[in-house]
Parts: C-alpha cells; sequence; structure tokens
C-alpha cells in the first residue's frame, strides 16, 4: 500500500461530495464499531486470549476465527481512517491547536474513565490484590490492560497525533512543505505492504507473542505483536489523504484485493475448524525467527490488506449515501466506542446464569449493546457536561472537517 512518490509538490485535495464529509467512510466506520462491540461481546462465549470480566463454562470454538480474523484488520482500518484526516485537520489548525484540540478529544475522556470507572471497578473485582498500591503494580505488570481496557486505541490515535505533528515539523523544516504526492497504489504498492507488515510483525512475535502487553514508554497499554498493523495503517491514512486515495483508488484493485481478503478469512476459518492440529502448528510456533513463525503474521497481513483495500472501495462504490438513522449512528461513532464496553459487559453479567444456548447469548449482547451504545452516544451529545467528559466537538467544528479522531 505504499509507493515511492513521484512529485514532491502539495496535492489539490477536492472537498468531499456530500456535506463536507466523505459518507461512505462514515458509514464503514459505523460498521466497523459494530464489528469492535461483537467483538467484545463474543470474549465470555469464546476461546479469548486475554482476561474478561465475564466466563461463561460453555464456549463457542468457532468464535475463535471470528476474533482472528477481526484482530488481522479491523483495528488497523480504524486507525487509517483516523490517520486519513490527521492532514488536513494540522493544516487548518496548526500544530499548536491541532494537538490542543487531541489533547481535548482524546486525552479527557481517557483519563476520566481510567481515573474514575476502569481502576475502581477492576480494583473492586481483583479478588488477588491486598491494597490499591499492589493492583496498580500488578496492573503495571500487566501491561496497564486494566487501566486502558478498550480505551488503549484512544491513547495510540494521541501518541500517533503526536508523532506526526513532530514529523511535519522535522519536514516542514527541511523541505518547507508538509505536501507530499503519493501516487494511487497498484498491486505492486500493496504487496510491498503485505511483505513489510508480515516481516515486521514476524519481528515483534519474536519476542512479544499475541496477547502479551507492555507498558509502552511506561504509561501506554501495548500489545506489540499488533502494533506493527496500527502504526503502519495509521501512516498508510496520512499518505492517503495527499493522493485523495479512498477516492481514486480503482474498482479493480478494490475487487480483486476484496476477494483475496475474503479467501484468506476463509481458509483462516476453514483450517481452524476442520483441522485444529494444522491451525496448532500455524499459531503456536514457538519462539525465534524462522520460516514457520512467519506463516501467521504473512496471513495476517494478507487479511489485513485484502479487506481493508477491498472494504474501503466496496463503500465507497455501494454505500456512499446514508439515510437519517445512519448518518446519526455516524455521527455518535466516537462515543459510541467509549461507552460500548460498560454496556456489553453489564448485559453479560446480567445473562450469567440465565438457561440459553450460548449462541443466543451472544447474539443478544451484540444486539443490546449495538443498539443501547449507539443510543447513549447520540443522547451524550445533547449534555454539555457529558459533551466535555467524552471529547465530543462542538456541532460547528464537526460540520467543518471531518474528524481525525474517530475510532
Amino acid at each position: 500500500m505504499s509507493a515511492v512518490p513521484t512529485v514532491r509538490e502539495k496535492v489539490p485535495i477536492h472537498e468531499p461530495r456530500t456535506g463536507g464529509r466523505l459518507v461512505f467512510v462514515d458509514v464503514l466506520r459505523v460498521v466497523l464499531i459494530m464489528l469492535v462491540i461483537a467483538h467484545h461481546a463474543g470474549q465470555a462465549y469464546g476461546p479469548t486470549g486475554g482476561d474478561w470480566p465475564v466466563t461463561e463454562p460453555e464456549s463457542m470454538d468457532w468464535l475463535g476465527s471470528f476474533f482472528s480474523v477481526n484482530a488481522a484488520f479491523f483495528m488497523g482500518l480504524l486507525f487509517l481512517l483516523a490517520g486519513y484526516f490527521v492532514p488536513r485537520s494540522y493544516d487548518r489548525r496548526g500544530p499548536g491547536a491541532f494537538l490542543k484540540g487531541r489533547l481535548k478529544r482524546l486525552g479527557i475522556p481517557l483519563v476520566v474513565f481510567a481515573l474514575v470507572v476502569h481502576i475502581p471497578g477492576a480494583y473492586s473485582m481483583d479478588e488477588e490484590s491486598s491494597s490499591l498500591g499492589e493492583f496498580l503494580r500488578n496492573a503495571y505488570d500487566n501491561g496497564l490492560q486494566e487501566v486502558y481496557i478498550h480505551l488503549w486505541f484512544l491513547g495510540h490515535l494521541l501518541f500517533y497525533s503526536a508523532l506526526y505533528v513532530l514529523g511535519r515539523w522535522l519536514l516542514d523544516r527541511r523541505e518547507r512543505s508538509g505536501a507530499v504526492s503519493w501516487p494511487v497504489p497498484g498491486h505492486g504498492a500493496i504487496i510491498a505492504f503485505v511483505v513489510a507488515l508480515a516481516l515486521a510483525s514476524w519481528l515483534v512475535r519474536s519476542s512479544y507473542p499475541i496477547d502479551e502487553w507492555v507498558p509502552l514508554f511506561f504509561v501506554l497499554a501495548t500489545e506489540p505483536a499488533h502494533l506493527p498493523q496500527y502504526m503502519g495503517m495509521f501512516a498508510i491514512g496520512v499518505i492517503a489523504y495527499r493522493g485523495d486515495w479512498l477516492r481514486r483508488i480503482s474498482v479493480a484493485t478494490g475487487m480483486i484485493w476484496l476477494t483475496i481478503g475474503v479467501v484468506a478469512s476463509a481458509a483462516l476459518y476453514s483450517v481452524r475448524a476442520f483441522s485444529p492440529e494444522t491451525w496448532r502448528d500455524v499459531v503456536d510456533t514457538g519462539e525465534g525467527l524462522t520460516i514457520d513463525s512467519l506463516m501467521y503474521p504473512a496471513w495476517e497481513a494478507v487479511i489485513c490488506a485484502g479487506l481493508s483495500v477491498g472494504l474501503i472501495v466496496l463503500f465507497r462504490e455501494r454505500f456512499n449515501r446514508a439515510g437519517k438513522i445512519l448518518l446519526a449512528m455516524a455521527a455518535a461513532s466516537y462515543t459510541t466506542y467509549i461507552l460500548h464496553w460498560m454496556i456489553v459487559v453489564f448485559t453479560q453479567m446480567g445473562l450469567e446464569g440465565v438457561d440459553m444456548p450460548i449462541l443466543a447469548k451472544f447474539l443478544i449482547v451484540t444486539g443490546v449493546g449495538v443498539i443501547l451504545a449507539f443510543w447513549l452516544g447520540h443522547l451524550a451529545r445533547r449534555v454539555p457536561g457529558l459533551r466535555v467528559v467524552l471529547g465530543i466537538q462542538p456541532d460547528r467544528t464537526r460540520k467543518a472537517e471531518p474528524d481525525a479522531t474517530r475510532p
């Protein structure tokens, strides 16, 4: 997905066609947030690799494939969509106002929820720690997962935004221009991205396996195994903006890579379902930089590139219009991401001990999570105090520019 720029010049960026926004990006973001909710809804009912507040004795093994395919692309694609609008926001506001806006938008809800919701909630359910100090030490040893929970995404967006400001400052000092023209990627560039992502993930995972979390720079909850995907996709989003890639990448390229992504995902489901021993050989390859341990990062990289490129083009061609309900959901998507975790966990707790098929519980939690999270996210935009706590921008700002921080 990367390419070497042929012309170093500012690229004119055309205004989106509908209401100052790329509608298909909003629709795609809503679908990805629904997928995040379903992913967390399944944590109580499938073979999750980490800890979860609710665990049912019965487990649906196929959810493991669902988790694996999701992890291969959906957070990376959210980072790409967020990174796509960062240059425009920076150009309009300047470095100081841009960073100040990111701190308000991302930092305030992250700090408030960590201190008021996550730490008290996790500490109250912790049966091992004898004191708050011991709990915090254990949380640090576990990569600060209990502190951030799902809001690690906000922390990473803030960190990547700061890196962008630093990069623009260095580039502007050297070349007096932060805007570089990058040609729309073809198959060769996309393959190069797949190879680079696979190799980077392979290298990192030789020391940090999937689901191992560390406190990056002592403060940022991070899963190193997927860090190359997240940082790489955010960078691709930044680069894509200057070339208007989301609207200019060809339909043929998108459909070919969508097919590749779907086939790779279906193959993952099939191998895990029908040949679990083969699946274990692919994933559980031990430590070290071996050919065997390269297979799974490469598989994930193909899914990531295939589904990301393909879904962007598919939604651009088929879902570039939206009704009032879908547009309202798009406007509430950021708040929905922040609120959904609590709704999902409380619904799972409410269904504990209820005698019903495990699949039914998964579907109920997913449905309730989607409906309540988007509804509450929409209502929260109308409450002044909550607007500040949740980092919700004023309506006039939201209409003026695409949101560079929405998940």
